[in-house]
Formats: C-alpha cells, sequence, structure tokens
C-alpha cells in the first residue's frame, strides 16, 4: 500500500450506536470506514472489497461473527478483530479457531479499540514496493520454504501463500526454532501472547489450516510441520 492511501476498515455490528462510536474515533485516525449491520452485508461487502481489518461482532441476528469468518477465511485472509460480550470465553475460542486474529470484549474502550487495530496493522502491514536488486535481510529459507519477514511475504516452492496475520506470526515463531518442540500451551502463550485457559484446540485449528494453506501450492513445504503426540515440531524433510 502507498503511503498516501486511505486505509479501509469494515465496522461490522447490528447496534448503530456502536457503530457511529468506532467510526468516530477511527475516522479521526485518518481511516476510511464503512459499515455493515448484519452477517449478510458484512459478508458481500468483505468479499467485494478489499478492507486492512474488519472489526467484527460475535453476536448478531441471522449469520453470526463467526459463521461470516468461516466463510470469509475460504476466499480470503484480511485480519478480522472479533467484538464479543463478556462471559463468552467459549466464543471467544471458537472465534480464534475460525480464523480471527485478535477479540475485544464489550463494553470496550473506543480508544482500545483503535490500538489494537494500529497493532494488528502494523503486524499485517507488508511492503508495498520490493526493491529487486536488493535481498531482504530479514529472511528464513528451508529447501521448499522461504519467509521474508521484511515483506512479510511466505513462498512455498516459488509460490506466494496467503495468510492471516496470526497465521503467519505461527510459522514465524516455529520456523525461528526448527526442529524444535513446542507444547501447545506455549505456542498459545507465545504466539498468542497472554496465558489462554480454555480449548487448546485452537492451536490444532491454525496449524490444519497452515497445513492445508501450504499443501496447495507444496506438499513438501506442508510436511516441514510435523505434530508429534500432542506437541507441534516445524523440521527439515
Amino acid at each position: 500500500m502507498m503511503e498516501d492511501e486511505i486505509q479501509k476498515i469494515l465496522v461490522v455490528d447490528d447496534e448503530e450506536r456502536i457503530r457511529r462510536l468506532l467510526k468516530m474515533y477511527l475516522e479521526r485516525e485518518g481511516y476510511q470506514i464503512d459499515e455493515a449491520e448484519d452477517g449478510e452485508q458484512a459478508l458481500q461487502m468483505a468479499l467485494s472489497e478489499d478492507y486492512e481489518v474488519i472489526l467484527l461482532d460475535l453476536m448478531m441476528p441471522g449469520k453470526d461473527g463467526l459463521e461470516v469468518c468461516k466463510e470469509l477465511r475460504t476466499k480470503k485472509s484480511t485480519p478480522v478483530i472479533m467484538l464479543t460480550a463478556k462471559g463468552e470465553e467459549l466464543n471467544r475460542i471458537h472465534g480464534f479457531e475460525a480464523g480471527t486474529d485478535d477479540y475485544i470484549v464489550k463494553p470496550f474502550s473506543p480508544r482500545e479499540v483503535v490500538l489494537r487495530v494500529k497493532a494488528l496493522l502494523r503486524r499485517s502491514s507488508s511492503m508495498s514496493v520490493m526493491n529487486a536488486s536488493n535481498r531482504s535481510k530479514d529472511m528464513i529459507e528451508f529447501p521448499h520454504l522461504v519467509i521474508d519477514n521484511d515483506a512479510h511475504r511466505v513462498l512455498a516452492d516459488n509460490k506466494e501463500v496467503s495468510l492471516t496475520p496470526k497465521e503467519y506470526e505461527l510459522l514465524m515463531f516455529l520456523a525461528k526454532s526448527p526442529d524444535k518442540v513446542f507444547e501447545r500451551e506455549e505456542l498459545l502463550k507465545e504466539v498468542w501472547k497472554y496465558e489462554f485457559f480454555g480449548d487448546l484446540r485452537t492451536v490444532d485449528t491454525h496449524v490444519k489450516r497452515l497445513r492445508e494453506k501450504l499443501n496447495k501450492v507444496s506438499e513438501n513445504a506442508a510436511k516441514m510441520i510435523v505434530t508429534v503426540w500432542g506437541v507441534l515440531d516445524i523440521s527439515l524433510k
């Protein structure tokens, strides 16, 4: 993205006052805001437009946030921040399994939302113009897999793989310690950045989705991520 381009964010919530509040705070930061009041409308907009981030309410009538995120992930890797109410821990876990990158609990501070959006954009941003004559300095290379961290690009057998920010972070974490075995709890703490008590299947789901995306372009790259007796390991084959 060029520096002078306005970053577009989609705000999805069935409550107009929440959409209006988020729009006001985000527009102050220079973002362009589109709104959707239900899941069906949100999914159509998310698939037809290219957004930098989607703020997605979990509980909505009709198609809820989980359904929207799952369907979106079959076509796009747009970063998603789920908005959830207190007491919905299990749903938040399912949100991560569906491909959510972060979540914010209601009631929330609009300033916190702005900070979370900025943090997610920093993690998911990529270099729009690559200098072909200069080799990236921050690069991890395996025989069938290349991770260019400067550009946030992943190549499997020279073909680019589209990953969500969390899938990318997980792959980078594993790739930095090849042949080392990690327990699920450790991955949740290091990749998700907090202690996570609950259903550990969120790690399995992300690893499965990561393997599937790699496998679409390179079976050899997909086989590098190995599950060993309930723990995870990335190794060269």
